[in-house]
């Protein structure tokens, strides 16, 4: 797979593929990670005289509300906060705006383009990989760089379809990603799973439970779990479909479940949660048990959070666990957007946080993701 180093960008027009799906309130990005992550490849090409045009997404177009609230223009804000310089913007996705404000760039000028989502409304132009879209995008540059992990397993035309036209490689922060996250792989581990659904991640449960110690179940997926131990768990979101294979992992041993838990109705040890309650957050007991199972370790992986941790009533199984990982010093990679968001809240600074969450998700699942085979499959042009 070629890097950016591979790649002559010299007064070259660069199509930088980045993550900027960042969280907006109020007109304000309010989580800056995933653009201070794109700053290294973006001073590379400004130190090598590169024309920049970056291109983004940021969450779903399905009318012309979400248009009007998803636009990129207070992402154009922060990262000209973060350069200390003016950025150009383009308000069109295509058309002679767009085009006569790429061919005016100079050398070391940055150009943001709107939300490429905005092709997807009426017509999923970019989720579907239009071909002619993703050509004339292509269009646009005479390189390609792919720097957008958290988009990496999707096959979108800014993602994935560019590269087909262009000369491409990947940027700094991919790099960076996958390095750690090999390491996650094949290192012995603790891990840490909360979120709602086991199928999203019953795929890395079986392919990283070879190289862990432990994996403590929190979360609403908990509620699977329980059940398949013929334990009732109330209102609580059950994958029944799901209940046999987790059977099967749980017989491993390596698989440690609440013994108690907290429902609207205040804590509850797991036999006694009643038919018409919901488990919204870990008890005080598994916080124990938890941080018993993690007290020798010396790795944790953490993708998801132990409940509802937005409502302070719900929030302290996530919030002890990472002060508990933090007065221990445990070296620690949190994955995914939530456990990025709550470790931020609780002032937890992992040794590494990814931008990745399905994608990350995915590749240590040991899915190929479609982005970074085109990245090294077709590399001719």
């Amino acid at each position: 797979m070629k890097t950016i180093k591979d790649l002559n960008v010299e007064n070259k027009k660069v199509i930088l593929r980045v993550d900027y799906n960042v969280p907006i309130q109020d007109g304000k990005v309010i989580d800056n990670n995933r653009i201070k992550q794109s700053l290294e490849t973006i001073n590379y090409l400004k130190e090598h005289n590169a024309k920049i045009i970056l291109m983004s997404h940021l969450g779903k177009i399905k009318s012309e509300e979400d248009k009007e609230k998803n636009t990129l223009l207070p992402v154009k804000e922060e990262l000209e906060s973060l350069l200390n310089e003016k950025i150009k913007f383009s308000h069109e996705l295509k058309g002679k705006e767009l085009e006569d404000l790429v061919n005016g760039l100079n050398p070391k000028e940055i150009l943001l383009l709107e939300n490429t989502r905005y092709m997807d409304y009426p017509n999923k132009l970019e989720s579907n990989c239009d071909k002619e879209l993703s050509s004339y995008w292509a269009s646009l540059g005479d390189v390609f760089v792919l720097d957008a992990f958290g988009s990496a397993h999707r096959a979108h035309a800014s993602t994935y379809g560019i590269s087909e036209y262009l000369l491409h490689a990947v940027g700094f922060l991919i790099e960076k990603e996958l390095k750690e996250l090999d390491i996650i792989k094949n290192e012995t581990k603790t891990i840490i799973l909360g979120g709602a659904k086991v199928s999203d991640k019953i795929g890395v449960i079986k392919n990283l439970l070879p190289t862990s110690n432990k994996i403590l179940i929190g979360g609403a997926m908990c509620g699977t779990f329980l059940k398949s131990q013929n334990i009732n768990v109330g209102n609580t979101f059950v994958e029944e479909e799901k209940i046999e294979e987790v059977k099967k992992l749980i017989d491993q041993d390596k698989i440690i479940l609440p013994i108690d838990v907290v429902t609207e109705n205040g804590i509850k040890e797991i036999n006694n949660i009643s038919n018409d309650e919901s488990i919204f957050d870990i008890g005080p007991k598994t916080i124990e048990l938890f941080t018993s199972h993690l007290e020798n370790e010396k790795l944790v992986l953490i993708n998801g959070t132990m409940g509802l941790y937005e409502n302070p009533k719900y929030e302290n199984g996530t919030k002890e666990l990472f002060n508990y990982l933090l007065s221990k010093k445990v070296k620690t990679v949190v994955c995914g957007g939530d456990t990025g968001n709550a470790s931020k809240k609780y002032n937890f600074t992992p040794y590494y946080l990814s931008t990745g969450g399905g994608a990350s998700l995915e590749y240590l699942e040991g899915k190929e993701l479609p982005t970074l085979k085109i990245m090294e499959d077709k590399n001719e042009q």
